[in-house]
């Protein structure tokens, strides 16, 4: 007697059944529909095309020093002036969102590799877990942000990549929080339940069907955390604890002009303004992205 198998094949839509949108075509389509948002990230793209492309569009080398043309105020040959090295301000600018865009980049990535996994672990498993990932990552938000990240640096060492590494573990328990809350919600979903039945182990059911539900609320965590990390890694290389010489970022910028208020006030505007203006893209952005959501799910609902 032969065994009969069947194939569990794509579920099909019943005729005349309303199409429903994915969840993500929704949150892409509400996020389009503002012009605030379409503003801001087109001033992103931007910047990190500039940011690509900078040995092409700087005018001048920001590492060549030429004292004769020490805080000379914009000009022609120099349209954002020079700092008291004589280096061009507008060539180090171009370069320093680099080093800016680079390092929120990194730290946003340290937070998401630290905060993620244990918040769906924490989630999905419960009990003793969950009690102590929670406990430990409410130690670190408990924590000043500023104060927990200039001890980490000054325990690692100055420099880049440390300051970034603190800035990351500083940022991770949002990820953790917002993780284990979307694990929680989906985990009785009877989708989860049925994978379980069918044998799915742990770690394939965490990833095959409960990330995907995570990562929508974390998208919008990473947009508004990049803008948060551009302001602390100004603060930290403005403390002389991040970026080394020679080279720059946005906040070493502002840690030279402040030195020479008095002689060249100028020099605080381009790196302050870049600052303002990509945290403040950063967080129309993430306000896109969260509308975008509130907006697909109030679809979803009146479609149920």
């Amino acid at each position: 007697m032969k065994n009969v198998t069947t194939p569990l094949d794509d579920p099909v839509d019943a005729p005349g059944e309303p199409y429903e949108e994915p969840a993500q075509a929704g949150i892409v389509r509400g996020i389009l529909r503002r012009k605030s948002t379409i503003v801001a990230g087109g001033f992103l793209a931007l910047l990190v095309l500039g940011a690509v492309l900078a040995p092409l569009i700087a005018p001048y080398d920001p590492n060549v020093q030429n004292v004769l043309q020490r805080l000379r105020p914009p000009s022609a040959d120099h349209l954002l002036g020079t700092d008291d090295y004589g280096r061009d301000v507008l060539s180090r600018l171009i370069y320093s969102a680099r080093v800016s865009l680079q390092a929120s980049a990194q730290a946003v990535a340290v937070a998401l590799v630290i905060g993620l996994p244990p918040g769906v672990a924490a989630g999905y498993r419960g009990g003793w877990l969950d009690t102590v990932l929670t406990r430990i990552m409410d130690t670190l938000m408990s924590a000043p942000s500023l104060v927990l990240a200039i001890t980490i640096v000054a325990v690692l060492g100055p420099g880049i990549t440390n300051a970034m590494l603190a800035i990351g573990v500083i940022m991770a328990p949002r990820f953790f929080r917002v993780a284990r809350a979307t694990t929680m919600d989906v985990r009785h979903e009877t989708y989860i339940e049925a994978s379980i039945a069918l044998g799915c182990g742990n770690l394939r059911t965490a990833v095959r069907h409960i990330l995907p539900n995570v990562m929508p609320p974390i998208v919008l965590v990473i947009s508004v955390s990049l803008g948060a990390a551009v302001a602390a890694e100004a603060s930290l290389s403005f403390l002389g604890l991040g970026v080394r010489a020679p080279a720059s970022s946005w906040g070493s910028m502002l840690s030279t002009a402040s030195s020479n208020m008095g002689l060249a006030p100028y020099l605080v505007w381009p790196p302050g303004v870049m600052i303002f203006l990509t945290v403040l893209a950063f967080t129309y952005l993430g306000d896109g992205v969260r509308k975008g959501m509130t907006r697909s799910r109030s679809a979803r609902g009146k479609g149920e």
